[in-house]
């Protein structure tokens, strides 16, 4: 897998707005990947940043409606990534914080 299959997006939610400072960021992964691929496809992307830890959990989906057909929203895996403090900060992130 490649890295940009394996990191799909990240997660920009006022809770992640809050953890920038702790050098804690949130991105959106494959549900397939583990926590040491998204660790080394991380580090492919962005080789200034040194992970310390990698925190996954799967989001279920939420019953939406439109009309009278109902559905769920596809669920989804999301990676809490912890930089060490030595660490460059990641420039994607640096004017949100």
């Amino acid at each position: 897998m490649n890295a940009y299959d394996i990191i799909k997006r990240p997660v920009l939610t006022e809770k992640s707005y809050a953890e920038i400072n702790a050098k804690r960021y949130t991105f959106e992964v494959a549900l397939k990947a583990s926590k040491t691929q998204i660790k080394a496809a991380l580090e492919a992307i962005y080789p200034d940043a040194k992970i310390e830890s990698v925190n996954t959990m799967i989001v279920r989906g939420k019953w939406k409606r439109q009309g009278r057909t109902e559905g769920l929203t596809p669920k989804y895996k999301k990676a809490i990534v912890t930089l060490t403090q030595d660490s460059k900060a990641i420039d994607q992130f640096a004017s949100l914080s």
